[in-house]
Formats: structure tokens, sequence, C-alpha cells
């Protein structure tokens, strides 16, 4: 069944259970990807090389860059095509998907050369030295490659997401992870191959997804249309009004974890490894977070573009209800398990120290960021990306780095966690208030003219 036969998915029935089926779902493809990733981090700790657990840590805050423009470019397609559905354009957002998919290639191939390019100098600025800095260059080397590839399964999947499709929007997710779940254990753990695995294991799992993306788009929603120049200069607009906003407050995550990284790194090898660790422990633990802001972008869209703004509303509620009640469950899950994770990845010093902080008090700062995530999803699909660019940058930019330095100069290598929960509960409050405060302006006065494209066709 395809746009055509059952538009506007999210323009009936509870706004919470769509909030919680749309985020549900996104979160098991998210978590399983992350636990995929936390898995290969296991293999490699097995080694007993603590070097190369190090390494991936530094090639984890150089690829969250590539990653994070990919995820912009996914922000952009969920936005355009979800307000499409929404007010009943199917062919609009054909062409909308097609031609994201093709400027995220266009987009995401020159910066994973530039990344390529200039892996040595960014790992040196990191603090990886020696054959810390051989073995994480090696693994960008070979895993760059596929970004631009990424970057078009995340564009299709944001689609397949935007008309409503939970259920193989994870398929496709879900498809990638399996492929890196396999994968990951015959080349990093049987063949031996470490971070050379590794990174074989990211090219094989971006071809999956975006093989079923592309099968899924076309066969079951009929969100494909054929490749034209005219159709790629009208999407272009629109498409980079919400992709570059967006792609910079993405790029400032990773820029978060690399000042992070900076201020650990002269800890020694055990912070770092700890540090790398507690990493893939918060990607797992509080990626539910991250599918909700993707997830409830298609809600937001059919709403708004089909004018129900009272349903903008309740779903802005619903989607900060059920991610308070999401934090306060995994915090306690977190607290519990805390010494079976440290032992898992036979983490010491002053590493455990660093998961045991962020477990016991850390994990408490993601409920106010929990308001942070609802309120920039809400700014990215209707029409103020610029905000949430700004409280990205705020945070990861402006109060990172001092706040980090204070903290660790009176705690030591723990105060990043710390510093980490200050910030966040600042500004995630503050972002949500703003939020709160839009969305309850809007009305059909009141509301941003968010239509760049021109009229459909007669025939649709």
């Amino acid at each position: 069944m395809g746009v055509f036969d059952e538009p506007g998915r999210f323009l009936s029935g509870s706004t919470m259970g769509h909030v919680v089926r749309m985020t549900l779902t996104a979160t098991v493809g998210f978590v399983f990807i992350f636990a995929v990733d936390a898995v290969n981090l296991y293999w490699l700790s097995q080694s007993g090389e603590t070097d190369l657990v190090a390494a991936a840590g530094f090639a984890m805050a150089v690829q969250v860059i590539s990653l994070a423009a990919g995820i912009s470019m996914m922000v952009a397609s969920t936005a355009l095509v979800s307000r499409a559905i929404g007010a009943g354009r199917a062919e609009l957002a054909r062409r909308q998907t097609t031609s994201g998919a093709i400027l995220a290639v266009l987009t995401l191939a020159p910066l994973a050369l530039a990344l390529i390019v200039f892996r040595h100098p960014i790992l040196s600025f990191l603090g990886a030295q020696d054959n810390v800095a051989d073995l994480a260059a090696r693994y960008l080397l070979m895993s760059q490659t596929s970004l631009a590839v990424i970057g078009a399964a995340m564009v299709i999947n944001g689609a397949i997401r935007a008309q409503g499709d939970a259920r193989r929007s994870v398929a496709v997710t879900m498809a990638g992870g399996l492929m890196s779940l396999i994968f990951g254990y015959l080349l990093i753990s049987v063949a031996g191959w470490g971070l050379d695995g590794a990174a074989i294991t990211v090219i094989i799992a971006s071809f999956a997804n975006l093989l079923l993306a592309f099968r899924i788009a076309r066969k079951h929603h009929d969100l494909l249309a054929r490749p034209r120049l005219a159709d790629i200069r009208e999407t272009l607009n629109p498409f980079m009004q919400i992709a570059l906003p967006a792609m910079l407050a993405q790029m400032s995550r990773p820029f978060g974890i690399v000042v992070l990284l900076i201020i650990v790194a002269p800890y020694g090898a055990e912070a770092v490894a700890g540090w790398s660790v507690l990493s893939r422990v918060v990607l797992v633990a509080f990626g539910g977070l991250l599918a909700l802001g993707a997830a409830i972008g298609g809600i937001f869209g059919q709403t708004f573009g089909a004018g129900q703004f009272d349903r903008v509303r309740s779903t802005f509620r619903d989607a900060t209800i059920f991610s308070i009640i999401y934090v306060l469950v995994v915090w306690a899950l977190l607290y519990l398990l805390t010494e079976p994770i440290i032992a898992a990845f036979d983490v010491k010093g002053v590493g455990a120290d660093i998961i045991r902080t962020f477990t016991t008090y850390g994990a408490g700062g993601f409920l106010f960021l929990a308001g942070f995530f609802v309120a920039t999803s809400t700014f990215n699909v209707l029409g103020r990306p610029r905000w949430s660019t700004a409280f990205n940058w705020v945070q990861e930019g402006l109060l990172t780095w001092p706040a980090g330095m204070i903290m660790t100069a009176s705690l030591g290598a723990v105060g990043v966690v710390y510093s980490q929960m200050l910030v966040g509960c600042l500004v995630g409050s503050v972002a949500w208030v703003v939020g709160l405060r839009y969305v309850r302006s809007l009305n059909a006065e009141t509301a941003p003219d968010l239509d760049k494209t021109p009229a459909p066709a007669p025939a649709e």
C-alpha cells in the first residue's frame, strides 16, 4: 500500500499511540545498531590490547561527524516528505525522496574524502599517538568509503518513516545491524582482523541498509520517482534549508565528543578506554531518545501539513511524557548493571570510575535532555531549524569545554560526567520551554509558510 492509498496515517487516532508506536519501533532499530557496535567493541576488547579499544574511541569521535551529516539528511527527508503526505501531495513526496537521496550522495561524498585526506592531522589533534593513531587512521581510511551509501539509505528510510511505516523502517535499520553483527563476529573475533574487520563490517552493513530501503520505498510505498535534474533543482532549496541547519546542529555533538575526548585523554589510555565504552553504553541505553527525535518528526510534519495544530501540540506533550518515563526506566537499569558492564569490557582504574559515576548520577541529566530532543525535533520540522542549531551549539560548543575543564580540575577524569549532566540540565530545560511556547503559538494565522516548492501537477 503506497502513499496514494493511505495518506496521512498520523492525522487521526491517539497522538500518544503514534508517539509510542513510532518511537518504540525506531528504538528497536537504533538500539540494535548501537548494541551491535558495542558487541564489536567487546570483541576488540577480548584481544586484551588496550590500544585497540582506545583507537576505536578516537575513530568513533571522527566517524560521528560523518554519521551526523547523514542524520541531517534524514531529518530533511522526513520533514519534507511527511508534510507533502499530510497535504495529500503524493507526487511531490516521490520527487523529494529521490532527489533528497541524490543530494545526500553529492553532499556526503566530498565530506568523506576530506575526512580520509585529513584523518592523520585530525587524530593527532584529538590526542591519538603512535600505534593508537595508526590503528584509528587505517580504520577511517576504510570505513569512510561507505558514507555516501549510508546517506542515501538514511534519506530513503526517512521517507519511509515519514509515511508512517514504522515496522518496515526499523527493518531497514536492523538489516544493516544484522549484517554488522554477523560479519563483526566473523571478521573481528574469528578471523582476528581487529579494526580492519570492523571497518569492512561497516561497509557491508551500509549496502544492506540501502538495498532494503530502496526495495521497500519502491515496492510498498511508491515513494521513488525517476531521477530528473529539474526535480533535484526543485528540491535543493527546501531540502537544504532544513538539512544545512540540521547538519550544523548534528555536528555539535561530535564537536562535544571531541572536546570531552581531549579533556579525558591526558588521564591515560584507561580513561580513554572507559570513556569509549561509556559512549557506546550511552548510545545503547538512550538510543530511544535519539529514536524519539527521528520518529516524531513524521508525526509533526503530517499534522502540520494538514493544519491540525491541536495535534501538533498534543504530540509535543505526549512525546515529553513518554521520554521522561523512558529515561527513569533506563537509569534504574544502568545502575543495576554497572558492575557487569565494567567486568564485561574489562575496564580498569579511572575508566571504571567514569562508568560508575555516570550510571549513578550522570544518567539523571537525560531527564532534561529528553525535553531537548523533543524540542529540537519540533524546531527542525516546523520551520525553526536554526533554533535547533543554536541550542545544540550552546550545549556542545559554548558550555561543554569550560564546564568540563572546571569539573575535571576539581574532580579528576570523572568530572566530565558531572559537567555533561549540569550542561544537559540547563540547556535541556530552556530548549523545552521555548519549544512548548512555540507549539502553543501555532495556528492558521501564525504558522510559518513551509511550502517552498511549486504545486503538484493536476494529474495527482
